[in-house]
């Protein structure tokens, strides 16, 4: 169901691989509500997906934009503004990697160039996203940024990896930058503490399966999915939240506020 809640707006949504990414999703939903976006992500990610046909069906311009190029995103701001007519209302950074994950190296042996490189396209990436907005005065008032994150920011999911640094300082440069850039020019910054979530770049954490199969155990309200955290999403560009910035905000069902669950709890009860 459509409520028009971003008729007139306009963004950029980074990150958006195939049918199950919350980008995507999160793009078919702003295309729903009246929003008008720019498609971008690097150019090897392009090649792996199917980017080009979300394009078609929201009827988008791709600008490909890899995020840790100071030079590739001054591009990207600058065509998106000619594009879509003006300045930006909403950005999405649904952005992040870890090579230690993807290789199988553990936490206690980690190859530290893999790390550097999983640090600047997970985390740094965003402030350098804000910084290229921000310097080129490229968001209109009440505009709204948002990052995704995991809870492994805040607690040990130990074959989260490297991942779990990454989003710690993601969310951290949310509230850092969302200060200068709420004072400054009006626009709040967000991230979303989503539920595991089985998407192309979540399934080459070793374990995934089960950090999913617990979670919608230990959640009242079970996982939340990409198009809960789309329509989520939709709320935060939207004027409805204007006031709400430099938050965490949990999209998880209810898991981050658990303790334990009676599901969970019978998996060890001797039932003898």
């Amino acid at each position: 169901m459509s409520y028009n809640l971003l008729k007139g707006k306009k963004g950029i949504i980074f990150g958006a691989l195939d049918s199950n990414s919350i980008a995507w999703k999160t793009a078919e939903r702003v295309h729903e509500e009246g929003g008008q976006f720019v498609l971008t992500n690097a150019p090897v990610a392009m090649r792996m997906g199917q980017i080009n046909e979300l394009a078609e069906k929201t009827g988008s311009q791709i600008i490909p934009a890899d995020a840790t190029s100071e030079t590739d995103l001054q591009n990207l701001v600058e065509k998106s503004m000619e594009i879509l007519g003006g300045k930006i209302d909403f950005v999405l950074h649904s952005i992040g990697m870890s090579i230690n994950v993807r290789k199988g190296k553990h936490y206690t042996d980690q190859n530290y160039d893999w790390t550097q490189k999983g640090t600047d396209v997970s985390a740094m990436s965003f402030h350098k996203v804000m910084q290229t907005l921000y310097k080129a005065d490229a968001m209109n008032e009440w505009g709204s940024i948002v990052a995704l994150s995991y809870m492994a920011a805040q607690r040990v999911f130990p074959d989260y990896n490297d991942m779990a640094d990454n989003k710690a300082y993601l969310e951290s440069i949310a509230r850092s930058f969302g200060y200068f850039f709420g004072r400054d020019k009006k626009v709040r910054v967000n991230t979303i503490s989503q539920s595991p979530t089985p998407t192309t770049a979540g399934s080459g954490v070793k374990g995934f399966d089960g950090f999913i199969a617990y979670a919608d155990k230990m959640s009242p309200l079970g996982n939340a999915t990409a198009l809960d955290c789309a329509n989520y999403t939709v709320t935060l560009f939207s004027d409805l939240t204007r006031r709400v910035t430099l938050q965490n905000l949990y999209n998880d069902g209810g898991f981050s506020n658990m303790g334990v669950s009676d599901a969970v709890m019978e998996a060890f009860v001797n039932k003898d």
